[in-house]
């Protein structure tokens, strides 16, 4: 696989004011190891190579346990995610492939058992980041792993 074309360079000004809603995002009242989690999931969920790469790594240099990173996939089966982890990711899934009518009521009504008003609003803009990201790089195929120096993902290991 090789990348198609370099978004960055030819789109700079777009490219920007998405690094600053990303900057933004990161500021949000949802925490980090949550944060990395949806990421993670969302992009598993969109076949996104190059994201599920990079947030793993992310993670992994953010201490999370690499038995939750391989259990993410199956975190309904899980016992290794609390109920507020739990509830972000059924959030970002509903999200990430809305079906056909919407986000089911009770769904919604589940996390909000777990989330206030603030925090689901944020977690939204959390999953629509990266759900943004996820079709850039797959739509110009960017390769994982390839601005691992740029981003510091090297130190994670895990090449």
């Amino acid at each position: 696989m090789s990348q198609r074309l370099d978004y960055q360079q030819q789109s700079p000004e777009l490219f920007k004011k998405l690094i600053e809603f990303s900057m933004l995002v990161d500021k949000s009242s949802i925490e980090q190891p949550i944060r990395d989690l949806v990421s993670i999931r969302a992009s598993q969920i969109n076949g996104c190579g190059f994201c599920v790469d990079m947030h793993i790594k992310q993670a992994t240099l953010h201490g999370e346990r690499p038995l939750r990173l391989h259990h993410l996939a199956i975190w309904r089966e899980s016992t290794l995610f609390a109920p507020r982890e739990r509830a972000a990711l059924a959030w970002t899934e509903a999200l990430t492939d809305i079906p056909a009518h919407g986000v089911a009521d009770d769904i919604y009504e589940r996390v909000r058992t777990q989330l206030s008003e603030k925090e689901l609003s944020d977690l939204s803009f959390v999953v629509m980041n990266i759900n943004a990201w996820n079709r850039v790089n797959i739509g110009f195929q960017t390769v994982p792993g390839s601005l691992d120096k740029a981003f510091g993902l090297d130190k994670a290991n895990l090449a």
